[in-house]
């Protein structure tokens, strides 16, 4: 997999909350022209991407802004049940220290709360303040 991307809302702002749980700014860039809707099938296009690399370098997250067109649809409220996009799930060394930073920096609210799944996980959902569903994993067997 080279990448999963999101369409945001704010890329300082969500840039910032990715960088809180330990990813890095590769780059920013203006994506613009037809050349680039013609992969997307919007056309004329203009959107600001960002890409992210997590520490062990292995997985990248594509974080876009659309200028134009704008955006049409919205589903950052879609209950964790509905179908398509869910959320991307990090690993995390301590979960509860991250998740009171998110709190306390980025307004993030945990969805429901941090369980444990047996002996090998502590998990949560939470939700950035821009409405973002991330999944964080605290892996407790090594």
């Amino acid at each position: 997999m080279d990448n999963v991307g999101i369409v945001v809302e704010s890329l300082d702002k969500t840039i910032s909350f990715f960088q809180e749980i330990g990813l890095k700014l590769e780059g920013r860039a203006m994506i613009e022209g037809e050349w680039a809707g013609s992969v997307t099938g919007l056309g004329d296009q203009s959107v600001e991407i960002a890409m992210l690399v997590t520490p062990d370098g292995h997985s990248r997250l594509e974080l876009s802004q659309f200028i134009r067109p704008a955006v049409v649809s919205d589903h950052r409220a879609a209950p964790v049940n509905a179908l398509g996009y869910l959320r991307a799930m990090f690993t995390v060394e301590n979960i509860d220290e991250l998740v009171t930073r998110l709190k306390e920096k980025h307004s993030a609210q945990v969805v429901g709360e941090i369980v444990q799944y047996q002996n090998s996980y502590r998990l949560c959902y939470l939700r950035a303040a821009d409405g973002l569903l991330i999944g964080l994993a605290q892996q407790l067997i090594a």
